[in-house]
């Protein structure tokens, strides 16, 4: 299971990856740019899991490390969208 979860968070890399370079709309990159978050921390969860499935005791440590960059990343996208909506708003002004 933690393998189809790492080709899972694989897929999301890549096409989070794609959208970043393909797209040129802020919000279309903004939400390309978490796509490629969660699937970073999909990925980082499964090695994790993949760890303490093979007889280990379960670390705490990388489901910390996921739970803070997934906070860390709303926030940075709500100040991104922030950021975006208010130079839109600018740019009708002018």
């Amino acid at each position: 299971m933690t393998t189809l979860y790492g080709l899972l968070g694989a897929a999301l890399v890549g096409i989070g990856l794609f959208g970043l370079l393909v797209r040129t709309e802020a919000l279309l990159r903004i939400l390309a740019f978490n796509l490629l978050g969660g699937g970073v921390f999909l990925v980082f969860g499964a090695v994790a899991r993949r760890g303490a499935g093979a007889g280990f005791a379960a670390d705490p440590v990388p489901q910390a490390i996921i739970l803070t960059g997934i906070v860390v990343a709303f926030a940075a996208t709500t100040l991104a969208v922030a950021l975006v909506l208010r130079i839109a708003t600018d740019d009708d002004e002018r």
